[in-house]
């Protein structure tokens, strides 16, 4: 498929992360048109009436919205913010719960009015919500995914870059699996230029240990609890890293990029949604299926399969996933 012209991107969802993936999206000019919709009327539009006052700094991406369904129509991409925060003693399986609702009653009303957007999910859990999601409207898994582990690798890479010395454009690792508490680095497939991390050296700087590694991983995995201990919420990260996703889809630009697709045989693993590396265009996402796994890390990517099989079932999903436990790489 080809670029997509006089693209539309919109982003249902006008809260704090709603808001920045819409002014990520003007800033860095990810679609000609920029749509923030949400059912809070005087919320939406006063966001609306936020971005659009700064639109002579931002190129040429114009920002509309409102409260009204019409907006969404003709969206290319659609990425989803909308859905209930986490409440104080309220555990992440009853936030599923609540967002799970949102999420089916939402999606089939998006449908009708964008039938051929490619829609991403923002809302956590994202990944129990993407099947969810893929199951309510029956979308191919391609054409529906979660923003996934995207924001957790540029943690990850913005981290390693800091101790190693380097711009966090050169290195290149990846986080996979859940977007939560059992995602893991890719550390077998982790460079910094084409070195492996173990065996990086610079002057002045000390070389890698594993010890290092596995701090570094729970630091990532961990960040977001940092960030919301001191400001309430995360943002802005995700609000870049979402656009930079939607800039994939529209640009066709076939990048690899750890989204959360609903897995069909990927290392024996089915119908649950796991962020893998994949391949971003304008078709959607497409896991790229020969993404080597050390023994441990398969181990780790089925741990976090069980984990999601287990949510899933306990939201009384339809459908048995099936995590692989038995297979091999």
């Amino acid at each position: 498929m080809a670029i997509i012209e006089n693209s539309k991107l919109t982003v249902v969802g006008a809260g704090s992360v709603g808001s920045s993936v819409a002014y990520a999206a003007l800033i860095r000019g990810s679609a000609r048109h920029v749509v923030l919709y949400d059912i809070a009327t005087q919320k939406v539009e006063a966001e609306v009436l936020d971005l659009a006052h700064g639109t002579q700094f931002t190129g040429s991406s114009d920002i509309t919205g409102g409260s009204d369904l019409s907006a969404v129509a003709g969206s290319h991409v659609v990425v989803i913010t909308a859905g209930a925060k986490q409440k104080p003693g309220q555990t992440r399986m009853e936030l599923a719960e609540v967002n799970a609702e949102i999420i089916r009653g939402m999606m089939p009303r998006l449908l009708e009015v964008a039938p051929d957007a490619v829609y991403v999910i923002v809302t956590n859990p994202c990944d129990v919500l993407t099947v969810v999601a893929q199951r309510a409207t029956g979308l191919p898994p391609e054409r529906i995914f979660a923003s996934g582990t995207v924001l957790d690798t540029s943690r990850l890479r913005w981290k390693l870059g800091e101790r190693a010395g380097v711009s966090t454009a050169s290195v290149h690792a990846w986080i996979v699996g859940e977007h939560g508490d059992t995602e893991f680095p890719l550390w077998s497939q982790a460079t910094i230029g084409s070195v492996p991390v173990l065996d990086w050296q610079a002057p002045d700087v000390p070389a890698l240990t594993r010890e290092e590694l596995d701090e570094i991983a729970v630091d990532v995995r961990d960040a977001a609890y940092a960030v919301i201990r001191g400001k309430g919420a995360t943002n802005y990260a995700i609000g870049l890293s979402s656009a930079r996703i939607v800039e994939a889809v529209l640009r066709d630009e076939h990048a690899v990029l750890p989204v959360s697709t609903v897995l069909s045989d990927f290392h024996g693993i089915d119908g649950v949604a796991l962020s893998v590396p994949s391949v971003v265009s304008a078709a959607g996402a497409i896991p790229v299926r020969n993404t080597p796994f050390s023994e441990d890390e398969l181990r780790s990517l089925r741990r976090s399969a069980d984990a999601l099989a287990a949510a899933l079932d306990e939201l009384d999903v339809p459908g048995a996933p099936s995590t692989g436990a038995e297979a091999t790489a």
